[in-house]
């Protein structure tokens, strides 16, 4: 294996976010300091950067909005770049048939938010056999509020996407371990 048959999925890192009421900018720093440094990493690498945007007919995730493009400050030159209206990346975006036709075996998992688009696209990763490092330092999400008004933080939702995903769907790595694992042999 090498690093050629890995890719970094930065997901959703766009500015449509900071129109939405729940944004919290709070872990936005560390955040785009992890997802820097994957991005750094993948590129010093040669592994595959790709982008993926969620995009809607309407509203801050339409393209006409403008807001459909890169949160700053990170700083990134994907390989390729993919538009989704699902959930997961695979579903209609091209992504899985770029994968394919580029013998992509691991992916590496970054992005907004933490339990929806990034941990949807993990299971359907792993679903498909792919090998997944789901790095959930370089993963955002927001506080939410239940039906019974239990206010869930961003902390309590990212340990419980790591819960499910762990050993199931997905290693939970470091920035660290997901660029050192790009070089390690997969298992059949």
């Amino acid at each position: 294996m090498s690093a050629h048959d890995t890719a970094l999925l930065v997901i959703d890192v766009q500015q449509s976010f900071l129109h939405r009421p729940y944004f919290d900018a709070a872990d936005v720093p560390a955040f785009m300091a992890a997802v820097q440094a994957l991005v750094d990493g993948a590129v010093r690498q040669s592994i595959p950067v790709l982008q993926v945007f969620h995009v809607e007919k309407e509203g801050v995730f339409s393209l006409a909005s403008g807001h459909v493009q890169t949160l700053s400050p990170l700083a990134i030159e994907p390989t390729a770049i993919f538009h989704k209206q699902r959930h997961s990346a695979l579903v209609g975006s091209g992504l899985d048939v770029w994968l394919v036709e580029h013998g992509i075996r691991r992916v590496i998992v970054a992005g907004i938010r933490t339990e929806q688009c990034c941990e949807t696209t993990t299971r359907q990763l792993s679903d498909f056999g792919y090998q997944v490092d789901f790095v959930s330092d370089a993963t955002l999400t927001f506080p939410m509020t239940n039906a019974a008004g239990k206010v869930w933080t961003a902390a309590d939702i990212k340990a419980r996407t790591e819960l499910v995903l762990a050993d199931r769907f997905a290693r939970i790595a470091t920035v660290d371990q997901a660029l050192a694992g790009a070089g390690m042999p997969i298992a059949a």
